[in-house]
């Protein structure tokens, strides 16, 4: 084996499909720290091998295949702290050797097949142990002693066949949970339990108990406001309940009794019935504030100590994989200023917005990290880019200190969106990221039993090509500038530079027009009299080199009436320059704003609604091979003269998915999360995974910005979640945008239901673009004449606008299948679309 392949200290391929048995190989890698391939296909037994491997702390191999028996020989790895092993198929008996590992924290294997095996009383030996959790494992045999554990504070080994009686011996009073449901245990219940001062949930459901229950499991407790006690003894046969008085429980206790004959005392009755914990599943933190009156174009940070400071986040998914709790308000605090101490961030810097407890049980959260306040600096809204490089090097780099009572985690997405999608990954000695880091990060694949050199080569080959491409991205780009021949493309001029200075008097401010994350934009005037708007790229910006050719690409093919025309581009002396025709009525965003002095009408609102769903359902169906736009945006819906609505901006579209060889087409394309904070598809953000109805989802939100003239994001709040509130209330039209005058309620109820459809979370719960153009053509069908017919709109043959749904376009190539057309390929407006 070559010696580089010596100092490889992280092999990170969970989350993806990887299939095949573990190589053998993987275990002579003798600085190797961390094995981290759960959530694939992985199968076959645990090499022996990995005996070998002296310096791992982690093994997380959890779901996945992997069968067999778990290998004796690794009791001698003398620095394993984590052995997650949860969701596998393994089988054979529980290695009482394992007790030998000196610094082992977690125990994790949980939903495997260790038919008829019992717990090795060794394991009461394991003394640093802090998580056991063997849960549906086909276990047999009495609880062993763990007294010895005097660190324990998760036990799980619900779900088996144990028997005997629960542990007589004391358990750690900083234990807690306790998971003993579903076997076959009896006795009574020991008295030690009353004082686990530390203890959330303590369930041993389901099995045979009997005697009475101590009062004092809840009165012996002071539990604060964010704490919570479960106490689950259903389907045993306890008797009586024994307590002074009458049994009052705090607010925060809950005591479930329902199948024990204790609950014939009609006095018990409350404690007798069904329950429902899923108000403690997840979370979401409520934002107060009083910053209405002012106007934010990010976030405004819930938890700096300025007041309605207005701040660009970075969103960050983040999962506890083994938390040692069940309830996470109590340990939030704690939490907080780990994570906050681990990424050398003030804690008022990261935010909270959401958790959920997933199977596992895991601990999901999104966080949002912000930037310091500084009063003297007017930049300090946004992260500077070595500041973003830092933290991303911290959490991609398993550099944040583990913590027993928090476990490992593992970073889900860590999206670079506006106004950060536009940095540039350095090389790695200037973003301080260690090769091994980056070598875990780089996705791979194990098909087979391949050598472990042509794994590692792969991993390190992609990592030193990375790293070459970044760290020489300048030089290289110079090269391609000064050799690249001129692109010939159909239908699009090639401008020279001189021709559009003298368009924009040489881009004058006074010729500025708008400004995005992809540079600025002109308005030009050409030698031949036609008004353009011009955009011009960044400098130094490599995805904006990207976006400029993705947007040739696809603007040089597409035409409808509703997706903005590229006249032309210019590609010289290092400049990169899109063309389009001007639309004198700028961006939907900038007529909704409260700064725009002619408002919107309903009627208007609704017909550049169903412009830009015609365009959307072009590229979806009609265009060849179809889109993904991936970042339809309010600012990206351009108004002509006659309030016609254009999609724009591809720099960011992806093409759909192609047959395969049998003529199925894939429902999704996996890709890096890519668009605009407010705007992204909840799913796709979280599994990369975009379809058609990531646009539609988009799309949904620009409904609601139509209707309510709100923010995506505002004041700390997500359009979405608002308008949601409104309309579960009954109060959604107290949310309409009083600035569009009068309405006709049904067609705004209607509109209102179609946006929220296409804002639910799942993908499946969307309509397709044919839907939505349908649904909002009978909106317009449903609209007073005197509305509909105005002066501002362009009368054509209604036979060229109007189409019965019966009366279909046909399918031109492989990828269409629909009912619906959006193909009013004639350049110009859109007309009124009459009753049928």
């Amino acid at each position: 084996m070559d010696d580089g392949y010596l100092h490889v200290r992280k092999l990170l391929l969970n989350g993806n499909q990887l299939i095949g048995p573990l190589p053998e190989e993987l275990g002579y890698l003798p600085n190797l720290d961390r094995i981290q391939i759960d959530q694939n296909h992985i199968s076959g037994p645990i090499p022996v091998s990995f005996a070998n491997l002296n310096k791992t702390m982690h093994f997380h191999m959890n779901n996945n295949s992997i069968s067999g028996q778990i290998p004796p020989e690794l009791s001698r790895l003398p620095n394993l702290i984590h052995f997650l092993l949860d969701n596998n198929n393994l089988s054979g008996y529980l290695p009482p050797q394992l007790s030998e590992l000196p610094n082992l924290l977690i125990l994790q294997l949980d939903n495997n097949n260790f038919d008829g095996a019992t717990i090795p009383d060794s394991y009461g030996n394991m003394t640093k142990l802090l998580k056991l959790s063997l849960r549906n494992c086909s276990l047999k045999g009495p609880i062993p002693d763990l007294s010895r554990i005097s660190n324990l504070g998760y036990l799980d080994l619900s779900i088996n066949q144990l028997n005997g009686s629960l542990p007589p011996e004391r358990l750690s009073g900083n234990i807690t949970t306790i998971d003993l449901s579903n076997n076959d245990l009896a006795g009574s219940i020991p008295e030690y339990f009353s004082g686990l001062l530390h203890l959330q949930r303590l369930s041993v459901a389901n099995n045979s108990l009997n005697g009475s229950l101590p009062s004092t499991l809840w009165q012996s407790r002071n539990l604060n406001a964010s704490e919570r006690l479960i106490l689950d003894f259903e389907n045993n046969r306890l008797e009586s309940i024994s307590a002074n008085g009458s049994i009052i429980l705090p607010q925060n206790v809950s005591l479930r009794l329902q199948g024990n004959p204790v609950c014939s005392n009609s006095n018990l009755v409350q404690f007798c019935g069904s329950h429902n914990e899923d108000l403690y599943k997840q979370g979401w933190t409520n934002t107060t504030d009083n910053c209405h009156i002012q106007s934010c174009p990010y976030v405004y940070s819930p938890t700096s100590p300025v007041n309605c400071f207005c701040a660009a986040p970075l969103y960050v998914g983040y999962r506890l994989k083994s938390p040692g709790f069940s309830n996470f308000q109590p340990y939030r605090d704690a939490f907080e200023k780990h994570l906050a101490s681990g990424l050398n961030l003030e804690l008022y810097q990261l935010y909270i917005e959401n958790f959920q407890w997933e199977v596992g049980p895991r601990l999901r959260m999104q966080l949002q990290l912000f930037p310091i306040y500084d009063a003297s600096n007017k930049s300090s809204h946004v992260f500077n880019t070595s500041e973003v490089l830092r933290i991303m090097s911290k959490l991609t780099g398993w550099d944040i200190p583990d913590n027993d009572i928090f476990g490992p985690y593992e970073l889900l997405y860590f999206p670079l969106l506006d106004p950060y999608d536009n940095v540039i990954l350095p090389s790695s000695s200037s973003a301080g990221t260690s090769k091994g880091a980056l070598a875990g990060v780089i996705l791979g694949a194990i098909a087979s039993t391949a050598a472990l050199c042509v794994i590692v080569s792969l991993l390190l080959m992609r990592v030193f090509l990375r790293n070459y491409h970044l760290r020489d991205y300048r030089e290289i780009s110079k090269r391609r500038q000064a050799s690249k021949a001129s692109m010939k493309i159909d239908g699009m001029k090639d401008f020279t530079y001189t021709e559009l200075a003298l368009a924009t008097n040489k881009f004058s401010s006074s010729t500025q027009v708008g400004q995005g994350g992809y540079g600025k934009v002109y308005k030009g005037i050409l030698a031949d009299g036609i008004v353009v708007a011009i955009k011009c790229a960044q400098e130094h910006s490599l995805q904006g080199e990207k976006e400029f050719l993705t947007e040739i690409e696809f603007l040089s093919r597409l035409h409808h009436r509703n997706l903005v025309s590229l006249v032309g581009y210019c590609d010289e002396e290092g400049e990169q320059m899109l063309v389009y025709e001007f639309m004198s009525n700028g961006t939907l965003r900038d007529k909704l704003s409260a700064k725009s002095k002619e408002p919107l009408s309903f009627r208007l609102r609704l017909r550049i609604a169903l412009g830009s769903a015609k365009g959307i359902f072009y590229l979806h169906k009609e265009a060849n091979p179809p889109i993904f736009h991936r970042d339809i945006k309010a600012s990206n819906i351009l108004l002509d003269s006659n309030y016609n609505a254009k999609v724009a901006d591809f720099g960011l579209s992806r093409l759909a998915p192609v047959p395969d060889i049998e003529g199925a087409v894939p429902a999704h394309v996996s890709t890096v999360v890519k668009g605009t904070p407010g705007y992204l598809d909840p799913e796709y953000f979280l599994t990369h995974k975009l379809t058609d109805k990531s646009d539609v989802y988009s799309l949904g939100v620009v409904f609601l910005e139509l209707l309510t003239g709100m923010q995506p994001i505002s004041h700390g709040k997500n359009i979405v979640r608002e308008v949601n509130i409104s309309y579960q209330s009954g109060m959604i039209f107290s949310v309409i945008d009083g600035r569009m005058g009068s309405y006709p309620s049904d067609c705004a109820d209607k509109f209102f239901n179609l946006a929220m459809k296409c804002c639910q979370d799942e993908t499946d719960s969307r309509p397709s673009m044919a839907d939505v153009v349908r649904e909002l053509e009978t909106i317009w069908e449903m609209m007073p004449e005197s509305d509909k017919k105005t002066t501002d709109e362009v009368t054509t043959d209604p036979e060229k606008i109007v189409r019965s749904l019966s009366s279909v376009s046909m399918v031109k190539h492989p990828y269409v299948s629909s009912d619906v057309s959006g193909s009013d390929l004639e350049s110009g407006t859109i007309p009124s679309i009459h009753p049928r």
